[in-house]
């Protein structure tokens, strides 16, 4: 599959190399150290890394959010549609840390349209191990949602999970100011950058994209699937050939889209379909 973009400039293999120094040791388990998630609920209540919760409807306003807090990642979700909002990477040092030490924001949101299907009964917070650094939120009604996500320095796992019956559930990725997606000169793929040389991408499953632009993309998510994204060299899909030239900053930008891509048909109208990140 190849995508076709308004306005990009060529980016060299010189510059992928350059990206790929601070993608280092993005699996390895040292970026995960000292993570921990506590999360406050709607009420105000924070409830400690490592503690669980089942919250009932009542506690749980429209509309209202929860905090997720980390030590390496940060976010809140909507505890009505399971819409995440302000995902960022906080910079708290470690040798593995992807952001110079800096709070950098990735997504301004990612919103769930669950088409008239609702949340309706209790919300879990469940750890998934004794520290806290990994994390379970879900909640069912007409639809069910689910949440995983891993407090790491390079983003660890976070992945949103939606059933909403027959419907597939529609996801509007925003991404946060000074953020954006690029395509990569290897794969022709789409990926997610900023000027600080740091790399990501969507990793879906049984999912089709419906449209792409410069800072916004829509997904149509079938029931079983899911969405996520990966950071660092987990985001890096192939091996960088030697260089050609010395293009050595900034090259996420030169080769950014401007506009929108063309994205060709898929499993639905106007969709591409992928099975795996």
């Amino acid at each position: 599959m190849r995508l076709k973009h308004l306005g990009a400039i060529a980016l060299s293999a010189a510059a992928f190399a350059a990206l790929a120094p601070a993608s280092a040791g993005a699996a390895t388990s040292s970026a995960c150290a000292g993570g921990a998630f506590s999360v406050t609920l709607p009420g105000g209540k924070t409830l400690a890394p490592g503690q669980s919760a089942k919250l009932a409807p009542s506690a749980l306003p429209a509309g209202s959010r929860l905090h997720v807090q980390g030590r390496y990642v940060q976010f809140d979700v909507s505890v009505s549609d399971f819409s995440v909002y302000d995902w960022a990477l906080t910079g708290a040092a470690n040798p593995d840390d992807l952001t110079g030490g800096r709070f950098t924001p990735i997504w301004a949101g990612k919103v769930a349209d669950l088409k008239g299907a609702t949340l309706s009964r209790e919300l879990e917070v469940k750890p998934t191990d004794a520290a806290g650094s990994g994390l379970l939120l879900q909640r069912s009604g007409s639809a069910k949602m689910k949440i995983q996500a891993k407090d790491c320095a390079t983003g660890g796992v976070f992945q949103i999970e939606g059933e909403a019956g027959a419907t597939p559930v529609t996801f509007t990725h925003t991404l946060a100011p000074g953020v954006h997606y690029f395509l990569s000169p290897f794969t022709g793929k789409t990926q997610i950058g900023n000027d600080d040389r740091l790399i990501a991408k969507d990793s879906p499953m049984a999912a089709t994209r419906l449209t792409q632009s410069a800072t916004t993309s829509t997904w149509s998510v079938q029931s079983g699937g899911r969405m996520g994204f990966v950071l660092g060299e987990d985001a890096v899909e192939t091996t960088v050939p030697s260089p050609a030239n010395s293009c050595t900053q900034q090259c996420q930008v030169q080769n950014q889209i401007r506009g929108t891509l063309t994205v060709p048909d898929g499993a639905l109208p106007g969709g591409e379909t992928e099975t795996a990140g």
